[in-house]
């Protein structure tokens, strides 16, 4: 349970760490690589989609009500199309870095949810996609106030509302367990 405290917290705080860093040099034109705000978003929402999807493949499953399986198959299907959006914007981009920054914790937290069962898996994967919702909208809203690529940027504010949306639903879940 240790390790799963750490990741979350990792994954909630890293990316707020980071927003310092990147925003000292943001300037570029459509043929140059993207800017640090860009990249790290572009890195951050190209890792979080195959975590959504894997966990929502495991809570569709495992999860013990109906509730949590409907939410997880939502997560599953938004993110291949929020993947598959993003993608096309890339093709277009430079070539970004692979994601690396949170992919431990993303796997120790999978790890841990496949080797949970009943109320425990319920209670960290709602849990678990409350602080990934939040961290989420703080990226996109970061995406929307600070990047310089006008693609990136409208793909983040058209993609923004279906991330308050999962984060209402998953305060709702929260709410439900309670």
């Amino acid at each position: 349970m240790k390790v799963l405290y750490a990741a979350k917290l990792v994954i909630v705080c890293l990316p707020l760490m980071c927003i310092g860093l990147l925003a000292s040099a943001q300037s570029q034109s459509s043929t140059e690589a993207l800017g640090p705000v860009d990249t790290y978003f572009v890195t951050q929402t190209s890792l979080g989609t195959p975590f959504q999807v894997d966990s929502g493949n495991l809570a569709v499953t495992k999860a013990t009500t109906q509730a949590i399986r409907d939410y997880a198959q939502l997560m599953v299907s938004s993110h291949v199309a929020v993947n598959n959006a993003l993608d096309a914007i890339l093709k277009k981009k430079p070539a970004v870095p692979p994601p690396t920054l949170l992919k431990a914790a993303y796997s120790t937290m999978l790890s841990t949810l496949e080797h949970q069962g009943g109320k425990a898996f319920d209670t960290d994967y709602v849990i678990g996609q409350v602080k990934y919702q939040n961290a989420n909208a703080s990226l996109y809203k970061y995406e929307i106030a600070s990047g310089a690529d006008p693609d990136l940027k409208d793909f983040a504010k058209q993609t923004l509302p279906k991330i308050e949306d999962h984060l209402q639903r998953a305060l709702n879940l929260q709410g439900e367990a309670q």
